[in-house]
C-alpha cells in the first residue's frame, strides 16, 4: 500500500471517529415548543437522559422540628438566622453539611474546639452564602420563582460547586495584528468550542454591559453595536444553552429572535436571571476575595464566581424544578438589614 493511500485511509479514519463522537445517533426524542415549520423543537437523547436525571436527584430531607428558643440565645455569634428556632437550626447546619461538606463534616466551616468562632474561612464564606441564598429566595422571585435554591442547588455534595468561574487569562498569543483578537480563535468548553469570546462572563454576568446583537439605531447615528459586540452577546448564548441543555428555540422564535412578542415566557425568566446572576456575583461573590485563601483564588487572583450553570448544570430547571425551598422556609425569609 502506497504512502498517500495510508494517509487518506488515516484520515478517513479520524472523520470516520470525530462524527461517531460529535453527532447524536438515533432515536432521538423531539418536542415541539413553538409554531409548527419554525424549527422550535427540543431534541434529547434518551440514552443520555438516564445520567441527567441521576446527577439531579435531591438528597433525603430532614423532618422539620419546630422547637426550643430562638438560636441567637442559645448559641453564640449566631449573625444569621438567629431568630429561626433551636430545632429548625439544627436541622439546616445538619442539612447544610449533607450538602456542602457531606465527608469533611462540621469541621469544614467550624473549629471544632470552639464553635462560635470565626477562625475558619469557610464559616466567614457559609453564613454570607445562607444570606445570598436567602436573598435569592425572598428577592429574585422573578426567576427562581416558588421553587427557589438551596446551597445544594448549586453544590450537589461537594465544598466548592463544580461549575465555577475565574477571569480567564486566555491562551499566550503574539504580540501585533493577532493581538487585538477579542478573545476570538480560542476554543473553549464554556462556548461550545466555538471560536466565539471565550470569556463571556466578565462582560454580562459580572460587568452590566449590554447584550445586544442589533443596534437600536441605523450606523450613521453613532451605533456602537458591532459585529465584535455581537459575537460577544452569541458567546453569552451557547453558554445559557449548554447551561440548561436547551436549543435557541427554548426562549427564541426562530423566525425573528429579536422579538419579544414572538418569544416564549421563557425568555423572560432568563433576562431576569442574568440579572439575577450579575446582582450575586457582584453584591456578594467578590467582596469576598480578601477572606478566601490564595489557593482558592483564579490564576488573575480574583474570587470564584457564579454562571448559568452553577445551578443549571444542563437541565432547563435545577434539579429538574424541585421545589427545595419549601422544606426549608428559613432560607426564604428577606434578608435583614
Amino acid at each position: 500500500m502506497s504512502f498517500p493511500i495510508r494517509i487518506a485511509l488515516g484520515l478517513i479514519a479520524v472523520v470516520v471517529v470525530a462524527l461517531a463522537l460529535t453527532f447524536d445517533h438515533p432515536p432521538i426524542e423531539v418536542f415541539q415548543r413553538g409554531y409548527r415549520g419554525l424549527a422550535m423543537v427540543e431534541n434529547y437523547n434518551p440514552r443520555r437522559l438516564a445520567a441527567v436525571e441521576a446527577a439531579n436527584q435531591t438528597p433525603a430531607i430532614l423532618p422539620q422540628i419546630h422547637a426550643g428558643p430562638p438560636a441567637s440565645t442559645v448559641y453564640k455569634n449566631v449573625k444569621v438566622l438567629g431568630d429561626v428556632d433551636v430545632g429548625e437550626f439544627t436541622r439546616l447546619m445538619a442539612s447544610i453539611t449533607t450538602w456542602v461538606a457531606p465527608q469533611q463534616g462540621c469541621a469544614y466551616c467550624h473549629d471544632v474546639n470552639n464553635m462560635a468562632a470565626d477562625t475558619v474561612y469557610t464559616k466567614i464564606v457559609s453564613r454570607r452564602m445562607i444570606e445570598m441564598v436567602r436573598h435569592v429566595n425572598a428577592d429574585w422571585k422573578t426567576h427562581v420563582a416558588t421553587t427557589g435554591v438551596t446551597c445544594y442547588t448549586c453544590h450537589r455534595g461537594q465544598p466548592v460547586p463544580e461549575y465555577i468561574w475565574f477571569t480567564n487569562p486566555g491562551q499566550p498569543r503574539a504580540i501585533g495584528a493577532a493581538f487585538t483578537n477579542t478573545g476570538m480563535a480560542m476554543p473553549a468548553p464554556q462556548i461550545g468550542d466555538t471560536a466565539l469570546p471565550y470569556d463571556p462572563f466578565t462582560p454580562f454576568l459580572e460587568q452590566a454591559n449590554e447584550i445586544r446583537v442589533e443596534a437600536p439605531t441605523a450606523l450613521p447615528q453613532g451605533d456602537r453595536q458591532s459585529i465584535k459586540q455581537t459575537e460577544w452577546t452569541y458567546a453569552l448564548m451557547m453558554h445559557v444553552s449548554q447551561s440548561l441543555g436547551v436549543n435557541c428555540t427554548f426562549c427564541h422564535n426562530s423566525r425573528s429572535f429579536r422579538d419579544w412578542d414572538q418569544s416564549t415566557p421563557q425568555r423572560v425568566s432568563a433576562w431576569y436571571g442574568i440579572r439575577m446572576v450579575r446582582d450575586l456575583n457582584t453584591q456578594y461573590l467578590d467582596p469576598l476575595k480578601s477572606t478566601f485563601p490564595a489557593a482558592r483564588l483564579g490564576p488573575l487572583g480574583d474570587n470564584a464566581k457564579v454562571n448559568c450553570a452553577t445551578c443549571h448544570q444542563g437541565v432547563y430547571k435545577p434539579l429538574f424544578g424541585k421545589a427545595v425551598a419549601a422544606d426549608f422556609p428559613e432560607l426564604s425569609a428577606a434578608v435583614k438589614p
